[in-house]
C-alpha cells in the first residue's frame, strides 16, 4: 500500500455537507461526481496528499443509504492507494481478507477500486485503489 488515498464519509445531504467542511478545512471541495453503478454522489476536498470524499446516496438501494440508515452519519471507509490492485487484491486474499468484488471495477475520481469485508479487517471497511 503507497498511502492513505481518501477517508470516505457517508452525508445524509451533500450541499450541506459540502458547506459545513469548506469551512471546517478553510478550502471548497474541487469535484463533485455521480458514481452510477454505486448509487451515490461523491464530493472530493484535497488535504496535502490526502483527499475526504463525501458520499449521498442517490437511491434507497444504494450501500450508503443502508449504511446511515443503519449506523448514522460519518466514516464510511478508509481507502489506500496502491500501485497495482490486481496484484494487490491477490495478495490480500492470499493473508486471508474477504474481498467484496472479484475484479477491480471503476470508482469515483478516476480509480480502479475493490472493497474488503469489515468483518476481516477488524470491523472497518476497507477500499484498495488504483489510477486508471
Amino acid at each position: 500500500m503507497q498511502k492513505i488515498e481518501h477517508l470516505g464519509i457517508a452525508v445524509d445531504n451533500l450541499e450541506e455537507a459540502n458547506a459545513l467542511f469548506a469551512k471546517l478545512l478553510g478550502a471548497s471541495h474541487y469535484k463533485i461526481e455521480e458514481v452510477d453503478s454505486e448509487k451515490v454522489a461523491t464530493s472530493f476536498f484535497k488535504i496535502g496528499d490526502t483527499k475526504i470524499e463525501l458520499l449521498e446516496a442517490t437511491a434507497e438501494t444504494s450501500a450508503i443509504h443502508g449504511f446511515i440508515k443503519k449506523r448514522g452519519k460519518g466514516i464510511h471507509h478508509i481507502a489506500f492507494g496502491v500501485a497495482d490492485i490486481e496484484a494487490e487484491m491477490e495478495r490480500l486474499t492470499q493473508e486471508g481478507f474477504e474481498l467484496l468484488n472479484d475484479k477491480p471495477k471503476a470508482g469515483a475520481d478516476g480509480k480502479l477500486v475493490c472493497f474488503l469485508h469489515p468483518k476481516s479487517t477488524g470491523g472497518v471497511l476497507v477500499e484498495i485503489c488504483q489510477d486508471k
